[in-house]
């Protein structure tokens, strides 16, 4: 869960950013017609993303951006948390690192990026990043307790995502709010620190980073430069206040990311923009480090949370 900028096209149009601009603000507009449109929807699209370059697909739910070389993000602009999730290619198979909210077909989409198998990992199994998991017949899963709880059905989380406020413009025809739940979904492999992922002439490491949940992970492509941190990292109030987020671990995580920094040439997150510059992990660990030897005033952001800004970096924990 929730609160930039790539390589992949260096000179954007203006005519690109204007027509984004203009599809947006018809979507805004549907949504206004059906009640006041959520402060969040107000301030998109995201100007990042026009300096991406954009895949068509047809899709009304789902944006696919190409960050890199047979990499591609998967947006989900039109619901609060705009999660991504990241398809990355290799010459035999694909992985998907995320399924996002389970709102839209992605399984459809997929298919119109690639005709590789595919092989689903999640950076962590909160439900805005596994809810198209069971569409997907290869998932695999960190060897955890949290992982298994979480490969069960839940609609309660699921119903929260689609309140009112959490969705900027329509569901995807024939949606069914009152059905919508994450649904359970089979592990067919279960996975640890230091795992590699051979796609085919591209392998990615899994490492554990937990901390924002006791599953979280995230994936280096070493050879490339690509880090995906999931919701260890993400541009955005990171969130780190939830029963099941261990903030010494989560300290021990973000310092075993900075110390990559020089290994590292693109950041890709699960939320907002993907793309940030290697030099925020480096800055991540030592913002973490001043909340937690008390160097950073808290502000009040909500019954028994708190919000720690240090810089452009900033979390939402408990409150003191």
């Amino acid at each position: 869960m929730k609160e930039a900028r790539t390589t992949a096209d260096p000179h954007p149009t203006a005519a690109r950013f204007l027509l984004l601009s203009i599809l947006f603000c018809a979507a805004a507009l549907t949504a206004h017609a059906q009640g006041d449109v959520p402060e969040w929807c107000r301030k998109l699209p995201r100007a990042e993303f026009a300096k991406l370059e954009r895949v068509p697909t047809n899709d009304g739910w789902f944006e696919v951006y190409r960050v890199a070389p047979q990499t591609f993000a998967i947006y989900e602009p039109h619901q609060s948390e705009e999660t991504i999730g990241y398809l990355i290619l290799g010459s035999e198979r694909a992985l998907l690192f995320d399924t996002g909210m389970g709102i839209g077909d992605l399984k459809a989409l997929i298919g119109k990026v690639t005709r590789l198998p595919v092989v689903v990992m999640n950076s962590h199994t909160h439900d805005d990043h596994v809810g198209s998991n069971w569409q997907f017949e290869t998932v695999y899963g960190m060897d955890t307790s949290f992982t298994r709880e979480s490969a069960k059905d839940s609609k309660a989380d699921a119903q929260a995502e689609i309140a009112p406020g959490e969705v900027c413009g329509k569901l995807p025809p024939g949606f069914d709010r009152a059905a919508y739940a994450t649904r359970p979904w089979k592990i067919a492999r279960w996975m640890h620190d230091g795992d590699r992922i051979d796609l085919g002439g591209r392998a990615v490491e899994i490492l554990a980073t937990p901390g924002h949940t006791p599953d979280a992970i995230c994936l280096f492509d070493r050879a490339n430069g690509l880090l995906f941190t999931g919701d260890t990292y993400y541009p955005g109030t990171l969130w780190i206040y939830r029963p099941e987020t261990d903030l010494a671990a989560y300290g021990k995580s973000v310092r075993l990311l900075a110390a990559l920094q020089p290994e590292v040439k693109l950041v890709l997150g699960a939320h907002n923009v993907p793309g940030s510059r290697p030099a925020v992990l480096g800055e991540l660990a030592a913002a973490f480090e001043r909340v937690q030897t008390h160097q950073v005033q808290p502000k009040p952001a909500g019954p028994g949370k708190a919000t720690y800004a240090v810089g452009d970096i900033s979390f939402l924990m408990k409150a003191p």
